[in-house]
């Protein structure tokens, strides 16, 4: 059996020190503030990077380069290695496109090695858990095919919740009319965002106030359990933009319910460029989601 190496991108938020533990390299997303690109060797602390939205400066998102997904893939396949690729879903960005398209040129000048992308549909540690996942299956022995299988099972169940602070940042970015943002910032209105099966954004309606729209990711979470096949075991994650207190709230009601591995992080500026400061993300296993 085949060496092979696991592979993400920065939009899959896995904890750095799990990054390092585990030996998984990592392909930059980008994004921009004016002229600047950020994301490989220049990039902004979380804080200094919601900081700057808070003022009022809008970033932009942007894809993966290939020439640095092709220059990463081909040290390890000149090392012999094969490459297990967890991508950010195809949904809502052509950066698992981009890998597709330089794994097949690879597999065309690297014949005896293989490549396999899998496309998370998924976004943050939405994605992220996958590559966890991955990691852990890759430790215990199971060979690439085999962790594929897994994460293609279970990547239906993979559940994201999460909600949002500010309106107007969902709304520059064409998920909510201005009107929406407007009359729902005064009335303190709070929308419920999830990740759908096809890996897209969908609205799931709104709260008032922030403590019960937080209060929601939870309940979501005990609505949408499947302890029979998923165990209070498996990883649970809570994502924030710049918001770590109401993070550790969630985290600490998933504790409550019997979680014994939640992890809290980031959300990464590519992702927080369209939820913007005060974002946080619930993520599970569960039902399938829909």
């Amino acid at each position: 059996m085949a060496e092979y190496v696991l592979t993400t991108d920065s939009n899959s938020d896995v904890p750095a020190e799990f990054l390092r533990e585990y030996e998984i390299p990592v392909i930059p997303q980008y994004y921009m503030f004016g002229e600047t690109v950020y994301g490989d060797e220049l990039n902004m602390e979380p804080r200094e990077f919601y900081e700057t939205m808070r003022k009022g400066e809008l970033p932009k998102s942007m894809a993966n380069n290939p020439e640095v997904i092709r220059e990463k893939f081909e040290k390890i396949l000149k090392e012999g290695k094969d490459i297990l690729h967890v991508a950010f879903s195809s949904a809502l960005s052509g950066s698992c496109g981009n890998v597709q398209v330089v794994a097949r040129d690879l597999a065309e000048e690297y014949p005896d090695r293989k490549i396999r992308v899998f496309d998370s549909l998924n976004a943050s540690l939405g994605e992220g858990v996958s590559v966890m996942r991955a990691a852990l299956l890759r430790r215990e022995g199971k060979g690439m095919e085999e962790v594929l299988k897994v994460l293609e099972e279970e990547r239906d169940h993979v559940n994201v919740w999460f909600t949002v602070d500010d309106l107007h940042h969902l709304q520059r970015g064409g998920r909510v009319s201005k009107t929406t943002a407007v009359v729902g910032s005064m009335i303190n209105i709070k929308p419920l965002l999830t990740v759908t099966a096809e890996g897209k954004l969908e609205s799931a309606g709104t709260v008032r106030g922030r403590k019960k729209a937080l209060k929601t990711l939870v309940t979501k979470m005990e609505e949408s359990l499947d302890l029979e096949r998923f165990g209070k075991d498996r990883t649970v994650a809570v994502i924030h933009g710049d918001c770590l207190e109401d993070a550790k709230l969630v985290a600490g009601q998933a504790e409550e319910l019997g979680f014994t591995n939640v992890v809290i992080n980031d959300v990464s500026p590519s992702i927080g460029t369209h939820a913007g400061p005060g974002v946080v993300g619930l993520v599970f296993y569960g039902k399938k989601v829909k």
